[in-house]
């Protein structure tokens, strides 16, 4: 007997385990899935998981991204009001289940950028992170994170007189939808872009704030970023453009 219930904790743990990898990338493609939505104003996704030992939660209002410019190399800033708020989505498993170690951390890939903003077209437009943090106020889990970032785009317009230079920054705002949780499934819905246009530009100035941070522990020190501030010198008298798609994330929908 104390074999078989040696063997059978041994089985329950490596289930956990394969569980836990295994929705690793159920939520790298969430966040492709993300990307597709955003953009596209009526485009529903649905992305079905697998989980016996874990549960999937959204985390309304868990980033906050400030942007600023300036047409005075630094000189004075404008604070833009822009709707930059973001939630997250997290599988959640619990570490009596499966434990990986407090104060584990791992962004996914491996080599992943750590900033919150990356410069191309071909950079995810969401990072997912692996972490355990212990103890936080809604329980002790090793979890698997989507976190939504941005990513810039920049083009040049040549004129006769002299070229124009657009930056573009994207960025997905999730949004609580209605959490049935009927199924094992994330259904993505695009609900609406905005957008936000300055000229004559040199320097923009994003800032990245924790809303969650007091109440959840979901803080600067949970995401990890490289830097909660980045601060980018522009070409003189560029043009700056914001987005941010609207998606509604409903857990369970059937």
């Amino acid at each position: 007997m104390v074999a078989m219930t040696y063997a059978q904790n041994i089985l329950n743990l490596k289930m956990a385990e394969n569980e836990f990898t295994s929705n690793k990338q159920f939520l790298q493609t969430t966040g492709d899935q993300v990307d597709d939505v955003a953009w596209s104003i009526g485009r529903t996704q649905t992305i079905s998981y697998s989980s016996k030992y874990g549960n999937i939660q959204f985390k309304d209002v868990a980033l906050n991204y400030t942007f600023s410019i300036s047409s005075n190399n630094g000189t004075t800033w404008d604070d833009l009001s822009f709707d930059g708020t973001t939630g997250i989505i997290m599988f959640n498993m619990p570490v009596s289940s499966y434990s990986i170690g407090n104060d584990y951390f791992e962004r996914i890939p491996s080599n992943a950028n750590s900033s919150f903003l990356l410069p191309d077209s071909f950079s995810p437009i969401s990072q997912v992170i692996c972490e355990e943090k212990l103890p936080m106020n809604d329980g002790s889990f090793s979890r698997i994170v989507l976190v939504p970032t941005m990513r810039m785009l920049s083009s040049s317009v040549s004129s006769q007189s002299q070229p124009t230079n657009y930056f573009k920054f994207y960025l997905p705002s999730l949004d609580n939808g209605t959490n049935r949780y009927l199924s094992q499934s994330i259904t993505l819905t695009g609900d609406g872009i905005s957008k936000v246009t300055r000229s004559d530009v040199d320097l923009v100035r994003i800032t990245v704030s924790f809303p969650q941070a007091e109440s959840l522990g979901l803080d600067s020190s949970f995401f990890q970023f490289q830097s909660d501030s980045i601060t980018l010198t522009l070409p003189q008298d560029s043009v700056v453009e914001f987005y941010t798609g609207k998606v509604v994330v409903a857990i369970g929908q059937v």
